[in-house]
């Protein structure tokens, strides 16, 4: 699912198309659980708008980093989940603001908090929030491993096979790693 970074624009495209399908899977059961818990919430408790807002947020950045990380971006980088999980809830808790703060313009600053107008800046929240997710998600938290291509050139490269050495002695800076693979008798 990386997209490739070298590779016709057409590949390019279609990599990106399937990331955003595989991140909007994901996302629509985030949004879905998020709607759920939030209407949950408001029709069995008396808590306000905007904190049952945030607690069905969270609900489902929960849900949604496991669907990321073992559905969406499954193929990316996996060492490092202590630094992953943090840049993970650090760029959720920026969501969460930005979604949570749609809401509560809505309901605290224009007084629009019926049921039907809730759920909608609820939902209009999280698609503007959705936007910054996927950018950070998938340049930060979540990041592409190095194409094929790309691992085979720096192969190429350390064995200087990349400039047009053949790896005969006396061939510059990479005679070492000629070295260590013979040449074939008759040469």
């Amino acid at each position: 699912m990386s997209t490739p970074k070298h590779g016709t624009a057409l590949e390019r495209v279609r990599g990106l198309a399937r990331e955003v399908a595989k991140f909007g899977a994901v996302g629509g059961l985030g949004v879905l659980v998020n709607l759920g818990v939030f209407n949950l919430i408001r029709s069995t408790t008396d808590l306000q708008v905007v904190r049952a807002s945030v607690i069905a947020t969270v609900v489902a950045i929960g849900t949604n980093y496991l669907g990321f990380r073992y559905f969406a971006y499954r193929d990316r980088a996996q060492s490092g989940r202590t630094r992953e999980l943090a840049l993970f809830v650090a760029f959720s808790v920026i969501g969460l603001v930005i979604e949570n703060g749609v809401l509560y313009t809505a309901t605290y600053g224009f007084g629009w908090d019926g049921k039907l107008e809730t759920n909608v800046f609820k939902f209009i929240g999280i698609g503007v929030a959705t936007v910054f997710r996927f950018w950070s998600y998938r340049t930060w938290v979540f990041k592409a491993l190095p194409t094929p291509a790309a691992a085979s050139l720096v192969v190429e490269q350390r064995d200087g096979q990349a400039d047009g050495q053949s790896g005969a002695p006396g061939g510059g800076a990479h005679s070492a790693s000629a070295a260590r693979t013979p040449e074939p008798a008759g040469k």
